[in-house]
């Protein structure tokens, strides 16, 4: 199997078996997404989504936030993974948003970098979601999983994994495709015990058990 081919099973699977997959993440409007993106890194969104109703109540714009210090929006995510550095980032982010954008969430994802707490992955998100920019973000699920379906081949960095995924997926695919991947690795192509049994791509996958299905060709 060339990888090519690879890519246009997955591709095809993907297309028709969930044309539409979206974030799981809540949000009503940019400003709410770019507050949630930067909570859930190495958190889960299950636990942002619990914690952003009564943070967004307090703080329902980025000049509300902005008007605050750091110790006023912790104990709103004091359950979130490093409370302390999440709100030192959300303060400087909505200050910086206020400051310099007007309080819009910019739609350029170098412009998105300049704001405290996000980075390349933070901002393809919201570039992706937000503005249906035609980027990949990387996060623990993509990189795992498009490595171990073999889309990647040798990518150590997730700037690695972006680039060898958009070098080959379609460009109007990409805003789609992250969250396939991410789905796909939470529920499916999990970190521990991957259920290949249930997985609807498995005939692609490089790393498929032969006892689940025949493995692949290796990649020419």
């Amino acid at each position: 199997m060339t990888r090519k081919e690879r890519y246009e099973g997955v591709i095809a699977w993907f297309s028709e078996q969930m044309p539409v997959a979206e974030s799981e993440l809540r949000y009503d409007n940019p400003y709410q997404l770019l507050v949630a993106v930067i909570l859930s890194a190495q958190c889960t969104d299950k636990r942002v989504n619990m914690t952003t109703p009564a943070l967004f109540e307090r703080f329902p714009t980025p000049e509300t936030m902005a008007a605050v210090g750091a110790e006023e929006i912790y104990p709103y995510i004091r359950s979130i993974s490093y409370p302390n550095n999440k709100a030192r980032n959300l303060a400087g982010m909505a200050r910086r948003l206020c400051e310099e954008f007007g309080g819009a969430v910019p739609d350029d994802v170098e412009l998105l970098q300049r704001l405290p707490g996000v980075g390349r992955k933070t901002a393809n998100v919201v570039a992706s979601v937000i503005y249906n920019k035609f980027v990949m973000p990387v996060d623990t699920h993509v990189f795992r999983v498009s490595a171990r379906i073999g889309l990647t081949v040798g990518a150590k960095t997730p700037l690695q994994t972006e680039q060898q995924l958009t070098a080959r997926i379609p460009a109007h695919l990409l805003p789609v495709a992250h969250h396939w991947l991410i789905l796909h690795g939470r529920y499916v192509c999990t970190a521990r015990n991957p259920r290949c049994g249930e997985c609807g791509i498995r005939r692609w996958c490089k790393s498929a058990p032969k006892e689940v299905g025949t493995a692949p060709a290796a990649e020419k």
